[in-house]
């Protein structure tokens, strides 16, 4: 199973004849009015991509994305997964391509993350503790953390090409992109973070918050992009070990951000590459997520 593993993993794609953009995780090809999005089995932490790969993560973030668009029934960018679809170049690297890549509509990015929070957590945890708000929310005092809130809070923020996105306000959200824009997204990511929190924890799983991606289409018409409702993108807690007032375990990257930080590396230099325990114990928990949320083994 170990060599499976390995001769499975796939930390850069090589497609030539088009253009590509590397991003932490995925490669995206330009085929001219579509996109062809890759997603290798490439980790990052604390904003640096990590030289080790997490076997299988990019097919089981593909197929977890796959599993909430035909959950969802929201109009998104997926065209096809088949590589044919694609053309020769995608078809003939169908071993290293299979199960993790997309053939999807371009759109037009909305440059704003679209979080959605259910619970106090991570970075609005750390402004609750300094301000009493989230995003520039005003919160009931007194709430622990990893509260769940009365109502989930839409909470944007900005998308930066280095280093981590910054929270704004609804208010400078509607600045940068419209006030319609910014009320439809806000609306239509919060019923999506309310029907998967309904699903996750049906499964016993308890989804503290997500982001999702938006782009427009030509006609104007908004569609879902990116990846959804994935590990990478949210954070997901075991229900049976959730206790408000502790930070939970999360099915992410943790066992790679706690193996970092013991390292003596100073997160400004490029990271050391990671031992096998870190990476068969965090493969593990993408599998683990995957298996709880459809039901099914990859």
């Amino acid at each position: 199973m170990r060599i499976m593993a390995i001769m499975t993993t796939l930390l850069r794609s090589e497609v030539p004849g088009y253009p590509c953009r590397h991003g932490k995780v995925r490669d995206v090809y330009d085929l001219g009015d579509r996109l062809v999005i890759v997603a290798t089995d490439r980790i990052s932490a604390f904003d640096w991509v990590l030289p080790t790969a997490i076997p299988d993560k990019g097919r089981i973030l593909t197929a977890l994305t796959l599993f909430w668009l035909d959950y969802l029934t929201v109009t998104n960018h997926l065209l096809s997964t088949h590589l044919a679809d694609m053309g020769p170049a995608f078809a003939d690297r169908a071993f290293d391509l299979a199960g993790r890549t997309c053939l999807v509509r371009k759109a037009s990015v909305v440059p704003i993350e679209c979080v959605v929070r259910g619970y106090l957590a991570g970075s609005g945890w750390k402004e609750y503790q300094q301000h009493g708000t989230v995003c520039g929310i005003t919160m009931p005092p007194g709430l622990a953390q990893s509260a769940r809130l009365v109502e989930p809070i839409f909470t944007p923020a900005t998308k930066e090409e280095s280093g981590h996105d910054q929270n704004i306000s609804f208010a400078k959200m509607a600045d940068r992109i419209g006030l319609d824009l910014a009320t439809t997204l806000r609306e239509r990511s919060i019923d999506l973070y309310r029907r998967a929190a309904a699903l996750t924890e049906s499964r016993g799983l308890i989804l503290a918050d997500t982001k999702f991606e938006w782009g427009l289409l030509p006609s104007g018409e908004i569609i879902l992009i990116d990846e959804v409702l994935t590990p990478d993108s949210s954070r997901f807690w075991p229900a049976d070990q959730y206790r408000e007032g502790t930070n939970p375990p999360s099915f992410d990257k943790q066992f790679v951000r706690d193996w970092l930080e013991t390292t003596g590396w100073d997160k400004n230099s490029p990271p050391p590459p990671l031992p096998g325990e870190v990476v068969e114990r965090t493969a593990a928990k993408y599998r683990e997520a995957y298996q709880r949320l459809t039901g099914k083994n990859l």
